[in-house]
């Protein structure tokens, strides 16, 4: 891996690496992943499993968490342009309940592209601005039934920490999205701060 750069976002624990390209007259070549560089990146990142999914414009997939294994996901934009949302659902966090929204297009043409790292105790979606191919690299495999999904339009989520014009996109594309029935059928942030199963997650400096 070529990384250039990682840096935190507004809520630390979530961060960006930017990672290069080796380009010439023929195209380019680069490693995505490699165990030993990224683990400098991000301490103790241990990939358990790869996903990789393609969506249509305006999609929304999320707000997802796991538990029982925990799971922390590293994910970049293969082709396309994608939006990545992280909430904080850690009880007692200092930015408990606040969310932040990165951009995160790619094209075959620049020399660098970025991932971001969402941690374990983050609910996470993507919102799709046009048809786009992502790669999410997670710290542990898929675990049916220890898995929930925080509705992303949720009205107790704070977004006073999000880029406000990626929220406004967010927000313009909600109402017409395409989002699963599973989805759909997911909480309110309110109510899971209320379910028992809110308590998988607890913040820790």
């Amino acid at each position: 891996m070529k990384i250039l750069e990682v840096k935190p976002l507004s809520i630390p624990e979530v961060k960006i690496v930017k990672m290069g390209r080796f380009t010439d007259n023929r195209g380019y070549f680069t490693e995505p992943f490699r165990q030993s560089d990224l683990e400098k990146a991000i301490p103790g990142f241990k990939l358990l499993q790869i996903n990789e999914s393609y969506s249509k414009k305006n999609v929304i997939r999320g707000l997802h968490i796991q538990w029982n294994p925990y799971m922390g996901k590293f994910v970049r934009t293969v082709k396309g342009h994608m939006m990545d949302i992280a909430v904080d659902i850690r009880l007692g966090s200092p930015t408990y309940g606040k969310g932040i929204i990165y951009d995160l297009p790619t094209t075959q043409e620049t020399e660098t592209f970025e991932a971001i790292w969402v941690p374990i105790g983050f609910v996470h979606g993507c919102v799709f601005l046009e048809e786009t191919l992502i790669e999410y690299l997670c710290t542990s495999e898929y675990s049916q039934g220890n898995e929930a999904c925080v509705l992303p339009g949720s009205p107790e989520i704070d977004w006073s920490l999000a880029d406000q014009n990626l929220l406004k996109i967010f927000k313009e594309t909600l109402p017409n999205a395409i989002i699963s029935d599973k989805d759909k059928a997911g909480i309110d942030f309110k109510d899971w701060k209320n379910d028992s199963k809110s308590k998988n997650f607890i913040y820790s400096k």
